[in-house]
Parts: structure tokens; C-alpha cells; sequence
């Protein structure tokens, strides 16, 4: 069967790939800083439902974004990519090359290694952190022909590295891809299925609001998709002829007022009996930005109305998305399940 390589096996979105594609059939390896984490890996393929014979099969490479040992060997045999892993921190470094040089300079590696190798197309995962931010105020939806403004000071180091990492991705297909194909998810929010302690930041957003560390959403409105989805279209990508040279935004229905999810959670019964449903006024989240750079990130979405639609991959892909709120209950039921509430 076609062998695939997911960089990034450790991480949420990539755990949920290779279950994907385990589920079809196919031989995956995956890659890993190190290698004394294959037994998490191979404990988040359980929880996500493969099968022990399938997880058996799947092969383990030892690879760093940093360095160019090991993509050699890792993308020998392979004919997908799924680039998958890069850096996604809590907090907002204090020098921005912290990640913005594993996104572009990771994404390089990988996109030579593989090309290198005959691979026919790599699927990168990249963000809506690349379309919808820097622009003007007035600007509210947000199609797969946007790019964000990395040049504008207000561009936080994440959504800058993203950007800068998907722009490099396309400049070397461009250049010197040598006829290998491309194509790019862009995702928002990720929820959904959690299958062990390594997950998402929109996670993370979930398990503090569940815990009543969170008293009061801020006037911010974004997209949200389950993760099962994002393996979805990512395989999606991978597989269909005219996704070749597409970026596809991977959205559930529209965006979003944070506050929504709140009333989701809270809806659910015990598991939501701490979350708050109040809106924290503008000036508070400007407040406490000062003393939290996590916050400070969210400053210049208050009360925009920003909206985008995954309707190019509904199209051209077949791609049907959960509803929002089924991925968002999903977040919480396996919190709670995995004991990490």
C-alpha cells in the first residue's frame, strides 16, 4: 500500500492524520523530535480507534525542523507528505525567529527532502493565521485569495510564521519544486477528539473555561472545526487531482462570537458547571493583555466581525464538516474522559 509520511505524529492534528489514514489503508511513518515518544503516539492511535495490527505498521523517524539529519531518510519510499508539524506556543515568544525559523526554514526542509525523493505531493498545513489578520478594519470576510499582512507591526510572531512559512512553501514549489504538486490547508480553531495530553491551543481555551479559569469570553469572533474534519480534508488534499496548487480554508459553517462556545459548554450539564458566559468588556482583556501576552494576541479582534466559509473545499473536495458545536462538545467529552479536567 502507498506509504505517507505525517511530520508532527506527536501533536493533535497529526495524531488524528495518521488515524485517518490507518482507517483507508494506508502504510504511515511519522516523524518525531525524539524517539522516546513513539509509546504516546502509538497510546493517542488507541484512543483515536486504530487498530493494534494497523498500529503496528506505522514506522517512526527521528527529525527536527532545526535540522537537516533524518529528512533523508523519513521521506525514503514515501509518495505523500503531510507537513503537519510546527510550532504553536501558549504564549508569544519574546523573539519572534523562535518561530518563525522552524515554520519557514522546517517547511523547506521537508518540501527539499521530499522532492528529493520523487514524492508527488506534500500537503502542508498551514492557518487562517495566513489569510485574515493585518488588514484594515473594514475588511470582515476572508476567502482562500487573502493573505495576512506580515509586514504590519500588529502581526503577531505566530500568524507572521505561519504566513511567512505557507508563502516560502508556494515561492519553492514556484522555483525549484521540480514538478511535485502542493497544496495547503488552512485551518482555524481546531476541536474536537483529544486524544491524549498533547493538544491544540483552541484545546487548551476549552479545558480553562471547563476548569472556571476563563470569567469572561472576550468580544472576539473566529472560526472552529473538529479535527477529525481537518485529517479529513487534509487527506482530501492529499488524494484529489484538483486540489494540486489549491490552498483550502477548513472551516465549520461560519464564524463565531467566542461567547457561543461558552453556552455550548455550559449547556452540556455537570462537565460545564464552571464554565462563565459573560463577556469581558474590551477595556478588561486591553487590561489584563498587559500582564498576559497570550491575551495581548486576541487585542486586535475585539469586536470585529470577521467571517470566512470552507465553501472551495465543499466544491471542489466533497468535504462536509461538523457543526461547530459537535466538535466543541466532542473537546469536552474527552477532557473529561481522559481525566484532564
Amino acid at each position: 500500500m502507498e506509504r505517507v509520511l505525517v511530520t508532527g505524529g506527536t501533536g493533535f492534528v497529526g495524531a488524528h492524520c495518521i488515524v485517518q489514514l490507518l482507517g483507508k489503508g494506508y502504510t504511515v511513518r511519522t516523524t518525531m523530535r525524539s524517539l522516546q515518544r513513539v509509546e504516546d503516539v502509538r497510546s493517542m492511535l488507541r484512543v483515536g480507534g486504530a487498530s493494534e495490527e494497523a498500529i503496528a505498521g506505522v514506522e517512526f523517524a527521528q527529525a527536527n525542523l532545526l535540522e537537516d539529519t533524518g529528512w533523508q531518510a523519513a521521506v525514503a519510499d514515501c509518495r505523500y507528505v503531510l507537513h503537519v508539524a510546527s510550532p504553536f506556543p501558549e504564549g508569544v515568544p519574546k523573539d519572534e525567529n523562535e518561530l518563525i525559523v522552524p515554520a519557514r526554514e522546517g517547511t523547506l526542509r521537508v518540501l527539499r527532502a521530499a522532492r528529493d525523493a520523487g514524492v508527488q505531493r506534500v500537503v502542508v498545513t498551514s492557518s487562517f493565521a495566513a489569510i485574515g489578520y493585518g488588514h484594515p478594519a473594514s475588511k470582515k470576510f476572508f476567502t482562500e485569495d487573502d493573505w495576512t499582512v506580515a509586514e504590519n507591526p500588529a502581526v503577531f510572531p505566530y500568524i507572521k510564521s505561519k504566513t511567512l512559512a505557507e508563502a516560502a512553501a508556494w515561492e519553492f514549489i514556484r522555483r525549484e519544486g521540480g514538478g511535485m504538486e502542493l497544496s495547503v490547508v488552512n485551518p482555524v480553531g481546531v476541536f474536537g477528539p483529544v486524544l491524549g495530553a498533547d493538544y491544540s491551543t483552541s484545546i487548551y481555551l476549552i479545558k480553562r473555561m471547563l476548569d472556571g479559569n476563563v470569567p469572561g469570553m472576550p468580544r472576539i469572533r473566529f472560526g472552529s472545526v473538529d479535527v477529525r474534519d481537518v485529517a479529513e480534508l487534509h487527506w482530501l488534499a492529499m488524494t484529489r487531482p484538483e486540489a494540486a496548487g489549491e490552498r483550502f480554508l477548513c472551516t465549520s459553517e461560519h464564524f463565531v462570537w467566542a461567547v457561543e462556545l461558552a453556552r455550548i459548554l455550559k449547556a452540556m450539564g455537570p462537565v460545564g458547571r464552571k464554565v462563565k458566559t459573560l463577556v469581558a468588556p474590551d477595556f478588561v482583556i486591553r487590561l489584563v493583555g498587559i500582564f498576559d501576552r497570550a491575551v495581548k494576541q486576541v487585542e486586535s479582534d475585539l469586536g470585529k466581525e470577521k467571517d470566512a466559509t470552507s465553501e472551495k473545499a465543499q466544491r471542489l473536495l466533497g468535504w462536509q464538516p461538523r457543526p461547530v458545536a459537535e466538535a466543541v462538545r466532542a473537546s469536552a467529552e474527552s477532557l473529561e474522559r481522559l481525566g484532564l479536567l
